[in-house]
Order: structure tokens, then C-alpha cells, then sequence
């Protein structure tokens, strides 16, 4: 007892200390912080190439060194107090509710089993694709994501080549397709908490998410199509027999509920305001996000304890997909910490002139450059911190964004959605798609391999789109 009180005073002296570590001051920074987040981007593109039986069963120790890579000479430096506050800040405020949440949406969609078999014809592909797209905005891309990447992989299972169908349903549901509400996508939530409004963003960013959704939907017709007239693209017996029409349907649909209490639970984080707070190492948690998450964890063990047994066997439900992103991103989490606040410095800090690039000399700021600022970094880090950088370069008032400098949040908020879709860790459904893929057999392109794709399809659309909107 006596050294629990003592570890108790501890904390309670150390915490104005540790507070003011957890904000941490990214102008006294080196750009050399940012290695071991390099080395972890680094790992992830080239390990599975050049070492795949290496990467496939120690991937999670190569995220814990390079977090370590950081942890360690940050406390040697600058003291333990602001290691164990960083450390503490991304793990309570930013990872644990992140994994909580994708762990609710991954259990509740891998527990709707939509029965029957569909055939992947281009037709019914592009058909799956749209309605990803509408259903991203309102359960989410990390919910529209799990609900609709097993039937259609399902549809396709006797195609020879199916990863372009995975990476189109990437560009479409995992990212653009969350561009309309704060429900679609990470940084258009952190917007409607700064005070943004609801409704904002489909009224200002609805042509242009209609614009890329359109093309990228019909030159994945126009390909799929081709690889669908080849010969020998039925590469085997489709394994799902044919279903009568009175086959088809839902099962596991006491998980629609459930996710309809996921997206309840975080629209009341986002509209509750409660003055209860708890201060762990200098970091606040809030009642709302406490009881968000609780009640997350509740549907994740409703899901599991409601759902028969045998839509998770139809499903090929396993818990791997998930352990891949949480181990990768946990390695994220951390080394990102060092980059975040070094852009959060603005001008003064080591990334200054991206941050100085998106205003022009007479000092207004410059759209087109914000939208490609916002992307670009979106593209491989936190797609959330890097909405708020923005926005908070451009003013960060949200009345102002939403009228004289509607353009500008405009740019940022098409960016952060849009681009996430630039690499497989630029949004975190991309990489639980790409594992729930391989799981069921299909050859992904490798890191670089699906930066092939991007670049050769959405950068040109994106300098299209540069062109005509922003």
C-alpha cells in the first residue's frame, strides 16, 4: 500500500511536468526524429518483398524496434517525463480509441454474412463499388469497407485476376466514398468537433466527390471488362454454387443494430460536452470518449456472444487482418509522434516550407496548394493530425472556413479523404482490405506495386481535379 501511495504522489507532482511534455514544442526539433518513422514506412514496403517469411511472422517486433528507435534516444534526451507522456498521449488519446473502434467495425461487418452467390461480372463489380462509395459516408469507410469486402471478393473467387477489382474498391469505398459527412471519414470528424457544420461538406465537396467516384468507376468498368473478355479468366469452377433469387439475404442482421450503436456511440462523443475529465500523465481523458469507448467494447462482445457460429465459418471471419493493423499501427502511432508536432510548429518547425508553401505572397492562402499539402502528407501519415495542421494554418476558425475561405477547407477536407488513397497506410481500412484479401488468396500488389496504381490513376485525376475545382 505504501508504494502504491507513493507512486500515486508521484504521478499527482509529476503531472503538470508531464502535461506540458505532451505538448510537445516541434520548432526545438531535428528533422532527424522523423527516421524511425521513415524506417517504419521503409519496412512496410520493402520487408514483404524482400523478406516475406521474416515479415509474415515477426512484422509486429519490427514495428516495437522502430517505436523503441524513438522512445528510447527521445527519453535519453529530453528525460523519461516526456517519453512516458508522448508515449502515454498516443496510446490513450489516439491508439487505443482508434483500435477500439475499428475492432467494433471489423467484428460487427465480418458478422453480416450476405448469402447467396453473386457472379463478378464488371457489371455487378462497378454496382458493389457505388454502393460502397454511398454507404461510406454513412457508416463509414472503415464500416463500408468490412461490410462489402468479402461478398465481393466471394463474387469473384473463380476470376484468375482479381487484385485491380480490390484496388479500385480501395480508391472508391475504403477513401473517396467518405467525403460527404463527418461519419465518412477521421478528418471530417475532427472538423464537426472544431465546429464545422454537419452538413458542410456534402454541400461544398459533393462535385468533386462525384466527380472522382464517376471516373474511377468507369475506368474500372472499362478494365474489368477487358479482364473479363480474356480467355481463361474463369480460371477454375466457381467454388459458391449458384443461389435461387429466394436464397439471397442477410444473415447475422441483428449486427445492422450494432452498427447503428457504433455510429451513435461516436456521433455522442462528438456532440457531448462534459466538463469530467481524468489527467493519465498529462494526457485528459473525456467522459464522452470514456463512454464511447466502453460502448464500443460492449457491441464488439454483443457481436460476438449474438452472432451464430456459422456465419463467422461462412465468413472465414479470424481475427489476423486485425492483428496485422493494430501491431502495424501501433509502430505508426509512435514514430508519427516526432513528425506531428515538427508540422504542428508550422513556418517555425523543420517542415516550414510545406507549411509556408500553401499561402501566396499577398498572404491569402492558396487552395490548390492546400489540397495537395494536405494530400500528400495524408498519403502516408495520419490523414486526422494532418486535417487539423491545416486547418489550423489556414486560420482555424471554423465560421471563416466555412464562408470567406470556403474553398480552402474545402481543399483540405477533399485532401485528407481523397489522398489517404495514395498508399496502403494512408487510411486504415486500405490496409485491413489488402489483409483480408490475402487472407482469401488474392495476389495484392506490393507496397510499391499499389503505388504504381495510384500514381498512374488518381494522381492524374487529382491534377484534373486541381484544374476545374480547386
Amino acid at each position: 500500500m505504501k508504494a502504491l501511495r507513493r507512486l500515486a504522489l508521484a504521478l499527482a507532482c509529476g503531472a503538470p511536468a508531464l502535461a506540458m511534455a505532451a505538448d510537445m514544442d516541434g520548432s526545438r526539433l531535428s528533422a532527424l526524429w522523423g527516421l524511425p518513422f521513415a524506417g517504419m514506412l521503409l519496412s512496410i514496403a520493402l520487408l514483404p518483398l524482400l523478406a516475406p517469411l521474416f515479415w509474415h511472422h515477426h512484422f509486429g517486433k519490427v514495428a516495437a524496434a522502430w517505436a523503441l528507435a524513438f522512445l528510447v534516444p527521445f527519453a535519453v534526451v529530453y528525460g523519461p517525463g516526456a517519453a512516458v507522456a508522448g508515449f502515454t498521449h498516443a496510446l490513450v488519446a489516439e491508439y487505443i480509441p482508434f483500435v477500439i473502434l475499428l475492432t467494433a467495425l471489423f467484428t460487427v461487418a465480418g458478422g453480416i454474412y450476405i448469402r447467396g452467390n453473386l457472379h463478378g461480372s464488371p457489371a455487378l463489380n462497378a454496382g458493389l463499388l457505388a454502393v460502397g462509395a454511398v454507404l461510406a459516408s454513412f457508416m463509414g469507410t472503415t464500416g463500408a469497407s468490412m461490410l462489402l469486402i468479402r461478398p465481393l471478393i466471394r463474387a469473384n473467387d473463380n476470376r484468375k485476376h482479381v487484385a485491380h477489382v480490390v484496388v479500385f474498391f480501395i480508391f472508391i469505398v475504403s477513401n473517396a466514398g467518405g467525403s460527404l459527412t463527418p461519419l465518412g471519414d477521421p478528418p471530417l470528424f475532427l472538423g464537426f468537433l472544431k465546429g464545422v457544420d454537419f452538413f458542410w461538406t456534402v454541400r461544398h465537396i459533393f462535385p468533386e466527390t462525384l466527380f472522382l467516384v464517376a471516373v474511377l468507376l468507369a475506368l474500372f468498368y472499362v478494365l474489368d471488362s477487358w479482364y473479363f473478355r480474356r480467355a481463361r479468366e474463369l480460371s477454375r469452377r466457381d467454388p459458391t454454387p449458384d443461389s435461387p433469387p429466394a436464397a439471397l439475404g442477410f444473415d447475422g442482421k441483428i449486427n445492422f443494430l450494432l452498427l447503428l450503436a457504433v455510429v451513435a456511440l461516436v456521433l455522442m462523443s462528438g456532440i457531448w460536452q462534459s466538463p469530467v475529465q481524468w489527467m493519465i500523465a498529462g494526457t485528459p481523458v473525456g467522459l464522452p470518449g470514456l463512454v464511447r469507448d466502453l460502448g464500443l467494447i460492449a457491441v464488439t462482445l454483443a457481436s460476438l456472444a449474438l452472432t451464430p457460429r456459422q456465419v463467422h465459418a461462412d465468413n472465414q471471419f479470424g481475427w489476423g487482418p486485425m492483428q496485422e493493423v493494430a501491431k502495424l499501427f501501433a509502430g505508426i502511432f509512435l514514430t508519427i509522434i516526432p513528425v506531428i508536432a515538427m508540422l504542428k510548429a508550422g513556418v517555425n518547425g523543420p517542415f516550414g516550407s510545406i507549411v509556408s508553401a500553401v499561402t501566396r505572397p499577398d498572404g491569402s492562402p492558396d487552395p490548390a496548394m492546400y489540397f495537395w499539402a494536405s494530400g500528400l502528407l495524408s498519403s502516408f501519415l495520419d490523414n486526422a493530425p494532418t486535417y487539423l495542421v491545416f486547418f489550423n494554418t489556414a486560420g482555424g476558425d471554423p465560421a471563416t472556413l466555412m464562408t470567406t475561405h470556403a474553398a480552402t477547407l474545402a481543399a483540405i477536407s477533399a485532401g485528407s479523404v481523397f489522398m489517404g488513397a495514395n498508399s496502403y497506410i494512408g487510411n486504415a481500412p486500405n490496409l485491413m482490405v489488402k489483409a483480408i484479401a490475402e487472407d482469401r488468396g488474392v495476389q495484392m500488389p506490393s507496397f510499391f506495386g499499389y503505388m504504381l496504381w495510384s500514381c498512374g490513376i488518381l494522381v492524374p485525376l487529382f491534377v484534373v481535379m486541381t484544374l476545374i475545382f480547386f
